[in-house]
């Protein structure tokens, strides 16, 4: 069971998931009071809270791509296919996730000449096709957000009850809950510096770890032991269908399938996701070209050096007697949860690296999940209540909305995350069937909703619908099945 890997006490775990989100939201409420009491900017006016009144410069918004796409699958289900394919598996999912993020600059271009007053994706969309259109759209970004959410809580939860016995429930309703504490407090630019500071931690715990693999620590400590191990491993734990059955094989049929399955659901997870529209959206016009290539390249190191020094650590390390499973390898459904990184952790520190594997995910799990909820409060705010209720409401009762849309949000994410542990269903299996349930629409949405093509709302429509009648086709007969 992953209980296996439990090191720490349950109260390590509340603590710090309490403890941690309570100094934050401390932190972004006093932000918010000097930047209420000695700027011009409110966070009691809508344009503020929902879009940092539009004057967000490069550098914030790099930070926040940067974060944003940082989920807990980044750091976990990256070191786990380490663990399962190899060497590849870094490097396809540094390589394939940053490509999205480049592209999206075209994107944010498009956002700023077309569309320079909009909140949101949808809203394009009601301004070009009309309501059939903007329900069907807004229907696809609340589905995508909401994947997003559970696979950022179901990771971050699941490793905190692993290494601590914290109860998964009580997890899955404490990390949305202490994320909308302080979304609450500030808006979108408390996001923004939450995920800058959020950002620094994440990356000083990652130099930690890869020096302690590569350099310092005793079970391993130079890259040639490190290769040393990992043929020794290859042996013992051979991957099929990987040159040689090693580790250190690029050529990998196992991979390549995974790359696949990333590039889809990758595009699907940006292109559709409001969080990222909503960052090309508070950038400055001229700026926001710059960011999103800042962003992408910054962000390519984490998974793959992550995922390198962990998932490689790890199955380097199964025969080390501080290994926490030793003498036997991990379980298929440990390394489903995601537990490759936190097993290797505990075998280079013990209980520090427990310690800091969990302040790393909870950085990361918090600052993307931080993203989802102002983004979630947009659409419900922009897209429902102003559209279809009060189209000539004032900016505080919007404000109030977008309040009540992220404690709404968080408590449907952590029920869904619930539903999904009682279901069994794992870290691993919500990405990759990720991009089987959303990936039809992201190139149907941005091949038509921004470019300057009239191709009308029928059209429109149809190719939708044939995109969704076709995933579900090949849901049925099972992709899977072919290789």
């Amino acid at each position: 069971m992953a209980h296996d890997l439990q090191v720490l006490p349950p109260g390590a775990g509340y603590g710090i998931v309490i403890g941690i989100g309570g100094i934050f939201a401390l932190f972004m409420l006093g932000i918010s009071w000097l930047q209420n009491r000695y700027t011009q900017l409110s966070t009691h006016r809508a344009e503020e809270f929902n879009t940092a009144s539009r004057s967000v410069k490069p550098g914030l918004i790099s930070a926040g791509i940067v974060s944003s796409w940082t989920w807990s699958a980044t750091l976990l289900t990256s070191s786990t296919f380490a663990y399962s394919y190899g060497v590849c598996g870094p490097m396809w999912y540094g390589a394939i996730g940053t490509l999205p993020i480049l592209l999206f600059a075209l994107i944010a271009v498009k956002i700023k000449a077309n569309a320079p007053g909009a909140h949101t994706m949808p809203e394009i969309v009601l301004a070009r096709h009309g309501t059939i259109a903007h329900v069907t759209y807004l229907y696809n970004g609340l589905a995508t957000n909401l994947l997003v959410g559970a696979i950022l809580v179901r990771g971050g939860s699941q490793v905190v009850a692993a290494l601590t016995g914290m109860n998964v429930y009580a997890a899955s309703f404490l990390i949305p809950a202490v994320v909308a504490a302080y979304v609450i407090v500030g808006g979108l630019r408390a996001t923004f510096i939450a995920d800058y500071t959020h950002t620094v931690i994440l990356f000083i715990a990652i130099l930690v770890f890869g020096f302690l693999v590569s350099a310092t620590s005793d079970p391993i400590g130079s890259p040639g032991k490190l290769y040393d191990l990992l043929q020794e491993a290859s042996q013992q734990m051979p991957i099929a269908r990987n040159t040689d059955e090693s580790y250190l094989a690029f050529r990998s049929v196992g991979g390549l399938i995974f790359a696949v399955d990333l590039f889809v659901s990758g595009f699907t997870t940006v292109w559709l996701d409001q969080a990222y529209w909503q960052r090309a959206i508070a950038s400055r016009p001229e700026s926001s070209v710059k960011a999103y290539p800042l962003g992408g390249i910054a962000w390519y190191g984490i998974p793959f050096g992550f995922a390198t020094a962990m998932g490689l650590g790890c199955a380097a390390l199964t025969n080390n007697p501080a290994f926490p499973t030793y003498p036997h390898p991990l379980t298929t459904e440990q390394v489903n949860a995601g537990l490759a990184a936190p097993a290797a952790a505990i075998a280079l520190m013990g209980k520090g690296g427990a310690v800091l594997i969990l302040i790393l995910l909870f950085m990361a799990v918090t600052s993307s999940a931080s993203a989802e909820l102002i983004a979630v409060s947009s659409l419900l705010t922009f897209d429902i209540y102003q559209t279809y209720f009060r189209p000539n409401t004032d900016s505080a009762t919007l404000v109030r909305v977008s309040h009540g849309g992220i404690v709404f949000y968080a408590l449907i994410l952590a029920a869904f995350c619930c539903v999904l542990n009682v279901a069994g269903l794992s870290l691993t299996w919500l990405l990759t069937v990720l991009g089987v349930i959303v990936q039809q629409r992201v190139f149907h949405r941005v091949g038509r909703g921004i470019p300057d093509l009239d191709l009308g709302e029928c059209a429109d429509l149809c190719g939708l619908s044939g995109g969704e009648l076709c995933r579900m086709v090949l849901s049925r007969v099972g992709i899977d099945s072919w290789f």
